[in-house]
């Protein structure tokens, strides 16, 4: 409310501006007609034409009849000048609106999507959870039993258990997805984030022998966010970057500041993401993979937007994707 509050009074200022400006243009106007029509008149003088009625100087008369005539013409055309550029502000205004009215919309109707689907993903979780959890004990008991010559048995209980563990995974990616963010945004250092990230995903980037390079961010203001969720986005991140280099790579993460915020790079020596496919990766459900819910990065978007930032994918140097997180860096209070 605040926002359209101020929207609207800014708006009202604008108008007032505009009113006055237009006034302004059509007293101009009025004013060099005015002035046009006089100077018609002594210049036709000065170049030897007079102007007589019945042996009477009509110069006067004439200057006064031009001088209103030429005063009123460019006054109407000011007037019409102005009123062309009022109905182009206006259809911007009205575009602007309907596209604020169109975004509000789907806000709207995403945010009942998200609570439907938040009430599925719950009924999933009651449902679902716990008869996984009994069929995956009951598989790794049963693997445990079998005799090591049976190979064959192994190995399918070992597939169970998999694919037992996959479902798992894609019930916690609803849940993640569905479940509204409680957000403790707090001062908190890039470093700090890369380091934590990193942690965390280190056994898994070195089973993929995947090469990390990761930039001194010291001299970078803090970020106002909260640890837990930036460190979950940037952990998704890092795992994406790996699943997308197959046979190894480097991942170099970096970051910058400007205008008051924090940008934070991840990029991979990957194939990429094509043009065509950058703003629909971030979609719920769209995954470019043969296995996968496609729901990790939409998570990551959702976890963005709630800090008031964006994410974007673009091509990193040498090949691969980038994607920037864009972050608010906590103010000097904050950061003290």
């Amino acid at each position: 409310m605040p926002l359209m509050d101020t929207d609207a009074a800014t708006g009202a200022v604008d108008d007032g501006d505009q009113y006055w400006h237009g006034l302004r243009l059509r007293w101009w106007g009025l004013a060099l007609g005015l002035a046009g029509g006089v100077a018609d008149i002594v210049g036709l003088s000065l170049a030897g034409v007079t102007f007589a009625v019945n042996g009477w100087d009509a110069r006067p008369l004439l200057a006064v009849y031009f001088g209103v005539s030429f005063a009123v013409l460019g006054f109407l055309v000011c007037y019409l000048v102005e009123s062309r550029r009022r109905d182009r502000r206006t259809a911007a205004l009205l575009q602007a609106q309907t596209a604020t009215v169109a975004a509000w919309r789907a806000r709207v109707a995403q945010s009942d999507k998200l609570a439907a689907l938040g009430q599925l993903a719950a009924t999933i979780a009651h449902e679902v959870r716990n008869p996984l959890a009994v069929m995956r004990s009951a598989a790794q008991t049963l693997g445990d039993t079998l005799p090591a010559a049976d190979g064959g048995a192994r190995q399918a209980s070992a597939f169970i258990i998999a694919e037992i563990d996959r479902l798992a995974s894609v019930v916690s990616s609803i849940l993640a997805y569905a479940r509204p963010l409680q957000l403790a945004p707090r001062a908190v250092a890039v470093d700090d984030l890369f380091d934590r990230a990193l942690l965390l995903a280190r056994d898994d980037l070195a089973a993929r022998r995947v090469d990390v390079e990761r930039a001194d961010c010291s001299a970078l203001p803090p970020v106002h966010a909260d640890p837990d969720l930036v460190t979950q986005l940037l952990l998704g991140l890092l795992a994406n970057a790996a699943d997308a280099m197959i046979a190894g790579g480097r991942l170099r993460l970096t970051a910058s500041s400007a205008r008051g915020a924090v940008h934070l790079h991840v990029a991979d020596s990957g194939p990429g993401v094509a043009p065509e496919l950058r703003e629909r990766i971030f979609e719920p459900f769209f995954t470019t993979r043969s296995r996968g819910t496609g729901l990790g990065l939409a998570v990551a978007r959702q976890i963005v937007e709630a800090h008031g930032g964006r994410i974007e994918v673009g091509d990193s140097e040498g090949g691969g994707a980038r994607f920037t997180v864009t972050l608010p860096a906590a103010a000097a209070e904050l950061a003290a």
